[in-house]
């Protein structure tokens, strides 16, 4: 297995879109089914956005700062993902809105992986050598052993997505 970062990152965005893609061809009456699925979207996305906020997000910063804007960019995307998985995470499968919050959620976190493979991956892969990847790819290696497999939530932030649920 290769521990080259965008390698990594690439491997966790084919198990989201399966997940995905898994929810979407559920049917309409299958929520225990979708609400499964939902945990497990909630769980890779919980652990992927993690791992590209701690480690590869900082270090291409420190690495490449004309990439900076692609950056901020990138965290605003997964701050409305971190919202929405917050806000799943706290509802019932059966809810009215369940499923299209969770539409509203994959279509978000496909646009970001299209770019990201699309348009970041390629700059970030031109400027860093395998050397710099690699290493990058094994400090996700570790941060993965840590990585929340659910959304933290601040307790404001907690209060605000419990108003919006209820």
């Amino acid at each position: 297995m290769s521990h080259d970062a965008i390698v990594l990152l690439k491997d966790d965005h084919k198990q989201i879109l399966k997940t995905f893609r898994d929810f979407e061809n559920a049917g309409e009456n299958a929520t225990r089914t979708k609400g499964r699925l939902v945990e497990r979207i909630i769980e890779l996305l919980s652990v992927h956005t993690y791992l590209e906020n701690e480690v590869m997000y900082p270090r291409v910063r420190a690495l490449l700062p004309d990439l900076e804007d692609d950056i901020d960019e990138s965290y605003e995307e997964h701050h409305v993902a971190d919202l929405l998985v917050m806000e799943l995470a706290g509802m019932n499968p059966e809810a009215d809105r369940f499923d299209a919050k969770t539409t509203v959620l994959i279509e978000n976190v496909r646009h970001h992986i299209e770019e990201e493979e699309d348009e970041w991956f390629p700059k970030v892969r031109e400027a860093l050598g395998r050397n710099q990847l690699q290493e990058i790819g094994e400090e996700m290696l570790e941060a993965r052993k840590k990585a929340p497999k659910r959304p933290e939530q601040p307790s404001a932030l907690k209060k605000t997505v419990d108003a919006v649920i209820s």
